[in-house]
């Protein structure tokens, strides 16, 4: 059997042989014509207006939408006029993306001949301006039509708009808001609850709260007026509101079984959270709270309600039939991942269902560092698998050679269509029907278009479609940076990807890695401006950790969602799916891992929408550039190994190119914002770590840069969340071997949150008293501060420290300070205690007497350490206030504190100082770590003075970013301090 020509691909009994290309699955762009983009402008016209007119006044919304829509019926009204000439009467033919079918085509060009012979003829008996009369007129045809789509589009998106902002303004709920009211209400849960990031407040930790969106049904004043509405609200329940409770019978709050929340979900919640967090939607509540306004304008919620504890809330009524059947999958699914390690049980909830309870703050910002955050939200890309898995590539869904379950099945392209919207729906209810997974679906059935038509050309109108309805549907999309990225990553599979591929393909790539490479890079070039704006940063490893991740993300989200169909039927069976699902899932989290692990994973990037216009261009550039390389395999493979020495940075070739660190350091500071975080180096890739700071990240690419892999000790000098909040920064890609704190357990969630990073890694936890002494490698230190203390129980509640930057008690010293004095030896050292472990070479002696000051204040039970390395000797006072510092300054210790060559200055820099410890100690070199315009005032200008006043050399980080000391003790030493550049 022949094939005419222009046909798509082969039919059943075809004998003549395909090319390579066609062999691949992809059909050439050519074969289906130019893209048809007439859809385009009407959608984008409707995405800007709804994005606009959400929050517009309702009189300039009115008057937009009459407009257009007018001008709209008007421009279809009007009939042209002499067009007879060019065209059949009734029938203008204008200028289209090409033929919709190959029969279509060779008509078309058989029309072709004696049209242009009798348009030559013509041309002798016309004058030019009649011509250009004539392809006026045909032009006019055309975009008469598309004006009038546009026009029309923007007035349905203004009208749909408007109408969504006004119903968020409308009603009782603003006003009251506006006068924090407090009332009682009947609320019913429109989404999944989940925690709220956990924040720092100068150096305490916010606690971590259950949000969650709902809709207020009834609303009762203090004064008894009750109120019927339906306004949208974000609900915050804070850790001390108790969970709902039933007040008869019926379905539980759990996600699945009545009664039964999941324990396990976020990160050691209370029972209280834990109810709240196994809320089901469409449950129906009674709360009492206090209604304030919302978090931002624009925002689709009236106002936020913060739910009390007294009276307790209650259930109403129970979720519905769907989401009851929704939640007990989703249950299943979490019992059948119970068991399995800790990240294939975190990751693969979320990569089948977005249940991303488990994540841990690792995990997640192993994720956002390499973009691979797309894989733990419900995306199209999860219904994608599916479909792919039912269908097939989209472009062999006509064709003879079409993969998938669905041929193998013997079902026609409309059973399978049926089957797929099955499928569709069935996701949709799993996922709950929220607009993120609405918007999901709509885009991942765009492949379900390829199923009927198996040409490329009719994907784009059919996302233009999607991204029409959708913000019809719900204007706020338009606002959604999710939707956003969405809509730019299918479109580049559509527009970019095809081309990329095929271009790879004539450079003899094989076709499956041509179309992974391009797919995985038109997705990133598209999408990297929006993720810098929202990051303000910029991933160098995204393509290569999203190819290795794409070739797990398949097989993990096809065994997850049988293991989540087949648990309440089968839980064995779901269990053992689950743990093959676990492997996949399990290497989809070590590449993310080693990506962020690796020192130039990503680069800075401006945080603004100047950034993203700037990085747009910069990929632009760099695209025209590599087709021009790609014909030099030569300089193609330099500058890979550029690239590639640029994402590793060995550490040798970072000291010779950056001088950082410098050579010999001894004590570097990292520059992590408002916290400490310092380093004392102990060998060749080794470093005792003495606090973490507040943020993970920063601490991380601190001892990156510093090449630190080993750390024998981390010291925690006490349990303030801007010294131990970036513990996870430390331990990660790291080994630890003991971590040694302070014996005050106070802030308590602070103290929780260290044990239990610590017991999740099996790294013991010590506690330091004064006299107690160490050594490992070039390093010896004694611990000065605190005393031994009794033990106090977490719950004790230690009085309230004076706040941040509050003025001093007393007048900063002022006057010059002592002279330097040799420094002390220090004493042999002995065993170390029980339980430590300790790398090779480290030892301890055993502490002195109880000391009679018992510090009850966290920063005044902060450890200070007496450090000697290469000669030089260092102190570091944690955050000890005046109090504990006069008692060190009085103790047996103070003999040895006498001239110092590195005094680590207590509290950022506060102005709460201890003169006489100041005069004491007597610095060379006087260094502080705070962050760049922070709200307490640190550095104080008085302890900076009187530090300078004294002879030391003073330097901050906010100033001078991250430090490094190297050098020699002694009067007579040299010491020098280095600023990363």
């Amino acid at each position: 059997m022949s094939r005419a020509p222009g046909t798509t691909g082969a039919r059943t009994g075809d004998t003549e042989p395909r090319t390579g290309h066609e062999q691949g699955g992809t059909a050439h762009a050519g074969r289906d014509g130019p893209l048809d983009l007439r859809l385009v402008p009407p959608a984008l016209a409707a995405w800007a207006t709804a994005a606009l007119t959400l929050d517009a006044p309702v009189a300039r919304t009115a008057v937009t939408a009459v407009v257009c829509l007018a001008g709209g019926l008007l421009l279809l009204s009007v009939r042209p006029s002499g067009g007879g000439q060019n065209a059949p009467a009734g029938r203008p033919e204008a200028p289209g993306p090409g033929p919709s079918s190959p029969r279509r085509a060779a008509a078309g060009a058989e029309r072709a001949v004696p049209a242009a012979a009798e348009a030559g003829a013509g041309r002798g008996r016309r004058g030019g301006g009649a011509e250009r009369a004539g392809w006026a007129r045909d032009r006019l045809s055309w975009a008469r039509p598309a004006v009038a789509a546009v026009l029309l589009c923007v007035a349905a998106a203004a009208a749909s708009a408007g109408l969504h902002g006004a119903d968020v303004r409308r009603g009782p709920v603003p006003e009251l808001a506006r006068r924090f009211a407090t009332v009682t209400a009947e609320v019913e849960i429109s989404g999944d609850p989940w925690l709220s990031s956990p924040r720092l407040r100068g150096d305490q930790a916010t606690p971590v709260a259950v949000l969650a969106r709902a809709e207020l049904r009834t609303v009762e004043q203090t004064g008894g007026r009750r109120v019927r509405t339906r306004t949208p609200v974000l609900m915050i329940i804070d850790p001390d509101v108790p969970a709902p409770e039933r007040q008869g019978a019926g379905t539980g709050t759990g996600n699945g079984s009545p009664g039964s929340p999941p324990a396990d979900a976020g990160q050691g919640p209370s029972a209280g959270r834990a109810g709240w967090l196994g809320v089901l939607p469409s449950t129906r509540l009674r709360v009492a709270g206090r209604l304030v306004p919302a978090l931002a304008s624009g925002d689709p919620t009236a106002a936020v309600l913060r739910v009390r504890g007294r009276p307790e809330p209650w259930i109403v009524a129970g979720p519905s039939g769907p989401q009851r059947l929704a939640g007990r999958l989703r249950a299943g699914l979490r019992e059948a991942t119970e068991d399995l390690p800790a990240d294939a049980r975190a990751l693969l909830p979320g990569l089948v269902v977005g249940d991303t309870s488990r994540i841990t703050p690792e995990l997640d910002h192993a994720f956002d560092e390499t973009d691979l955050a797309h894989t733990l939200a419900v995306s199209g890309s999860n219904l994608t698998v599916l479909l792919a898995l039912l269908i097939g590539p989209p472009g062999l869904a006509q064709r003879a050679e079409r993969r998938g379950l669905a041929p193998r099945l013997g079902l026609s392209l409309r059973a399978t269509a049926l089957v797929a919207g099955a499928l569709t729906l069935g996701f949709v209810v799993v996922c709950r029907p929220d607009p993120s997974v609405l918007r999901a679906a709509v885009c991942g059935a765009v492949a379900l278009l390829a199923l009927a038509t198996g040409r490329r050309r009719s994907l784009v109108p059919a996302l233009a479609t999607a991204v029409l309805v959708l913000v019809l549907y719900d204007p706020w999309l338009a606002r959604s940076y999710g939707f956003l990225l969405s809509v730019l990553a299918t479109g580049a599979l559509l527009v970019i990807a095809p081309g990329w591929s095929e271009a790879l393909r004539r450079r003899r790539v094989p076709p499956r890695l041509a179309e992974a490479l391009a797919t995985a890079a038109a997705a990133q070039a598209v999408c990297a401006p929006v993720v810098a704006v929202l990051s303000a940063r910029v991933s160098l490893v995204a393509v290569p950790c999203n190819l290795l991740a794409e070739v797990a993300v398949a097989p993990a989200t096809v065994l997850g969602f049988a293991a989540l169909a087949t648990a309440p039927v089968a839980m064995p069976a779901a269990k053992a799916l689950a743990w093959c699902a676990s492997w996949p899932a399990g290497g989809i989290a070590g590449v993310a891992r080693a990506g962020a692990a690796l020192p130039g994973a990503g680069v800075d990037w401006p945080g603004n929408w100047f950034g993203a216009l700037a990085l747009a261009a910069v990929t632009v550039a760099v695209v025209l550039a590599g087709r021009r390389l790609l014909r030099h395999p030569r300089w193609c493979g330099l500058l890979g190994v550029l690239l590639v020495l640029l994402v590793v940075r060995p550490a040798p070739l970072t000291r010779v190119i950056t001088g950082w660190p410098p050579p010999g350091w001894r004590f570097a500071m990292c520059d992590v914002g408002q916290g400490d975080a310092t380093v004392l180096a102990a060998g060749e890739g080794a470093g005792v770590v003495v606090d973490a700071g507040p943020d993970p990240a920063l601490v991380d690419r601190c001892l990156h840069r510093l090449g630190i892999t080993r750390i024998p000790l981390l010291v925690l000098t006490h349990f303030h969340a801007d010294h131990v909040a970036g513990l996870p920064g430390v331990l990660r890609g790291r080994s630890v071997a003991a971590i040694e704190t302070t014996a005050l357990a106070e802030p308590a969630d602070q103290a929780d949150f260290v044990r239990r990073e610590a017991a999740e890694r099996h790294i013991p936890v010590t506690t330091a008293v004064a006299g107690e002494e160490r050594r490992t490698g070039p390093l010896a230190w004694r611990v000065l501060w605190p005393p031994r203390r009794s033990a106090q129980p977490p719950s004790a509640q230690p009085p309230s420290a004076p706040p941040q930057g509050a003025p001093p008690p007393a007048v900063p010293p002022q006057g010059a300070l002592p002279p330097t004095v040799p420094p002390p030896t220090v004493p042999p050292l002995g065993v170390p205690p029980q339980g430590a472990r300790l790398s090779p070479g480290t030892a301890v002696r055993p502490a002195p007497p109880d000391a009679p000051y018992e510090p009850e204040d966290p920063n005044d039970a902060s450890i200070a350490l007496l450090v000697r390395t290469g000669g030089l000797r260092l102190l570091l006072l944690g955050d000890l206030e005046p109090p504990a510092q006069l008692a060190l300054s009085r103790s047996p210790a103070a003999a040895d504190l006498a001239g110092v060559d590195v005094l680590k200055v207590a509290h950022h820099g506060s102005a709460y100082q201890d003169p006489e410890l100041i005069r004491l100690a007597a610095p060379r070199v006087a260094l502080v770590s705070a962050g760049a315009g922070n709200p307490y005032g640190h550095p104080a200008p008085g302890t900076m003075a009187a530090l300078r006043a004294g002879g030391a050399t003073v330097l901050s980080t906010d100033r001078d970013g991250a430090l490094a000391v190297t050098g020699t003790g002694g009067t007579e030493g040299r010491l020098r301090v280095t600023r990363e550049e």
